[in-house]
């Protein structure tokens, strides 16, 4: 019986095994093309563009380093890059992952282990960056939310926890054409690239 195809090929040209992917394959154009097309919420939010995993990755990235601002700049890096695996996988929404089980979180960690690798990052962050991380996208997650995805404060604050009232009236979500958003990915990571 033949195999099922388990690669995709990129826009760059490489061929990446999603069974078995290895960093050589990775490259940040893909993944900043990608994320800029993938939409959060299974697209369903308000405005006339939808809201990219990449605005999100970059609004996540901006929130760590305010709440993390001694933070070394590779962990800004591994904000930036926190849901990068999607940029093939797509974003599935959390009750879509629990129905899907443990093979989704495998097919995750492997990819993320290898963007990791690709960029000089370790392929598993310290838990505790993990978790600093995880804090800011707890925080884009309830701005999201409340801001474009339709919910009201008092079920933001039930899913995502309730999150410092400074920084929710400073942040903003942006909508935006999905060129925009990949370029601004790239120059991101070109910047933090620069100064590490």
């Amino acid at each position: 019986m033949k195999q099922p195809r388990a690669w995709q090929r990129m826009l760059s040209g490489r061929r990446l095994d999603l069974l078995d992917p290895t960093p050589v394959d990775i490259e940040i154009e893909d993944i900043a093309h990608g994320l800029a097309f993938v939409a959060r919420w299974n697209g369903q939010t308000k405005g006339d563009f939808a809201y990219s995993v990449a605005e999100h990755s970059l609004l996540v990235t901006e929130i760590f380093a305010r709440q993390q601002p001694k933070a070394p700049v590779k962990w800004q890096l591994a904000a930036l890059l926190h849901d990068a695996p999607e940029y093939v996988i797509g974003d599935m929404i959390s009750p879509v992952k629990a129905a899907v089980g443990p093979g989704y979180g495998a097919l995750d960690d492997r990819l993320t282990a290898a963007i990791h690798l690709r960029f000089g990052l370790p392929a598993q962050i310290p838990v505790t960056i993990k978790r600093q991380i995880k804090r800011a996208d707890r925080l884009s997650a309830w701005l999201e939310a409340v801001q474009i995805a339709g919910f009201t404060v008092e079920e933001a604050d039930k899913f995502f926890g309730k999150q410092d009232p400074e920084l929710t009236r400073e942040l903003s979500i942006r909508l935006r054409p999905p060129v925009m958003v990949r370029n601004d990915f790239t120059k991101k990571y070109h910047d933090l690239m620069g100064t590490l």
